[in-house]
């Protein structure tokens, strides 16, 4: 595995965190990606999601608790951690910060071949003008160098949806306003009914 090392994203793990960041608007959100590499050994395949904080982002111990509880459960299911999801507070902050590359930093220890994934909220904006295929998240990969980089100029060779109609899954589910579902850890941890694994989040 090297340089053309691919990522490949299901439609609900893709949902289900840029749905977290639209019902956190004016916070920091941030997530989990579980997958696996596939056979053909050049693509992780993403198959889930776990949408992670809005008010308490950068403290480790509610971050510990919640990858190891994580990992026990979707270890069962085959799936492993493989990378990271972050949103910025401010809708004109295009950059992976210190926050996100240091999460991303922790899950790559036990994943080297992990993603970053970073909303971008411009292309988040303009979807429904634009019923743009491509995912509204920029790609991060940790280079030899260990500095997390932008991949390619657009990343699109490097991350791409296994559904090509996710978007317009999404436009469905944020029209309806569906985002208003989403659990996340810091629900969780305030109410433990809550259930983080968001099992009704599709039907």
């Amino acid at each position: 595995m090297g340089g053309d090392l691919r990522f490949e994203i299901s439609q609900n793990a893709y949902i289900k965190l840029v749905l977290h960041a639209l019902k956190h608007r004016t916070s920091a959100v941030n997530g989990v990606l579980l997958g696996r590499i596939s056979g053909s050994n050049d693509v992780i395949e993403i198959a889930e999601s776990v949408p992670l904080f809005h008010s308490s982002i950068g403290l480790l111990p509610q971050l510990e608790i919640s990858l190891l509880l994580i990992e026990e459960y979707y270890a069962a299911k085959g799936l492993s951690i493989v990378g990271y999801f972050h949103a910025n507070e401010r809708f004109d902050d295009y950059d992976a910060g210190g926050v996100a590359k240091n999460i991303a930093d922790h899950i790559s220890r036990s994943f080297p071949h992990a993603a970053l994934l970073l909303l971008d909220h411009r292309k988040l904006e303009a979807l429904p003008k634009r019923k743009d295929r491509s995912p509204v998240v920029e790609l991060y990969t940790r280079e030899t160098s260990k500095n997390w980089k932008l991949a390619g100029s657009d990343g699109s060779s490097q991350l791409t949806m296994k559904e090509p109609s996710a978007n317009v899954v999404l436009l469905d589910f944020i029209s309806s306003e569906k985002w208003q579902d989403v659990v996340d850890f810091d629900d969780h941890l305030d109410d433990i009914s809550k259930d983080w694994l968001n099992p009704d989040l599709f039907k």
